[in-house]
């Protein structure tokens, strides 16, 4: 599963290129009080990351360069497309000048299933489910979080107060999203970023899966975007109890939530919080 750059020929004549950066300089006026003057900004990088199933392409993703194994493993598992990590039997990271290719080995079964739920179109960067041909392949079913557990309030302060010092690639360009594992008291145990709120929260569940955990456990899942309804599907699928959000969630994040039994928790920041689902969980004195 290592990230390598092999020297050859892509099947469509594509010249290979090592693609290192997750960000460039850019040369641009500022604007500041009346004056402009030149600057060298930095910015976050997105390219075109294609995912392929035994050799068939799949979809393919707007995403940042970086954690690209734990993406592969985060999208296939949230999506759906296998049943267990286990299932992929190997990956191998392909750089183009165009793009990326992911390239995932699978047990045939699983292969033969991918093959009838390829995507028609390019998943763009702030979009989730873009390319799914059918409604069945947008509301995918439902996995109901077992009830029980409880946080204090100021666990989930705690994590996305400390999800920025651990975004080091916004701290560079920002325009990057991150989702962040946090343990029952806020500390936080995972996170990965990306240009894509959807993308970043499929890396870290990937990460998690890739040390062995496809499950949340007694934490809980803080993202720096908004609670779309697709962002509490991939969380349902990890078992998490509580999903808190630095934004506000969408009506249909809010109806799934409240039928798979997780706490949805938006605008997660500067002291306040509001709860918009299964309210037992945030007790004050948990």
């Amino acid at each position: 599963m290592g990230d390598e750059i092999h020297q050859m020929q892509h099947p469509l004549g594509l010249k290979r290129l090592g693609y290192a950066g997750l960000t460039l300089t850019q040369p641009a006026l500022r604007w500041t009080d009346g004056a402009t003057a030149a600057s060298e900004e930095t910015v976050a990088e997105e390219v075109p990351v294609a995912l392929v199933y035994n050799g068939a392409p799949h979809a393919v993703m707007m995403a940042s360069p970086a954690d690209l194994e734990d993406f592969a493993v985060g999208f296939s598992l949230t999506e759906e497309l296998v049943p267990t990590a286990g299932d992929i039997l190997g990956i191998e990271v392909q750089r183009y000048s165009l793009g990326i290719e992911l390239q995932l080995q699978v047990t045939a079964a699983v292969a033969e299933a991918i093959a009838g739920k390829s995507r028609s179109l390019t998943g763009r960067t702030g979009c989730g489910i873009c390319g799914s041909s059918t409604l069945e392949g947008t509301i995918k079913t439902l996995h109901p979080v077992p009830a029980g557990g409880q946080f204090a309030p100021e666990a989930l302060h705690r994590a996305l107060g400390a999800l920025a010092a651990r975004q080091d690639l916004n701290q560079l360009a920002g325009t990057v999203h991150a989702a962040g594992l946090a343990r029952p008291d806020g500390t936080l145990d995972l996170v990965r970023e990306d240009v894509g709120r959807h993308n970043a929260l499929d890396k870290l569940i990937g990460a998690m899966a890739r040390r062995g955990s496809t499950q949340v456990g007694d934490g809980f899942l803080v993202v720096t975007s908004r609670a779309s309804f697709e962002m509490v599907q991939k969380a349902t699928v990890v078992g998490a109890p509580l999903l808190a959000a630095i934004s506000g969630p969408t009506g249909l994040a809010v109806r799934v939530a409240e039928q798979a039994g997780v706490t949805l928790v938006g605008f997660t920041r500067g002291g306040r919080h509001t709860i918009y689902t299964h309210p037992a969980r945030l007790a004050p004195n948990a």
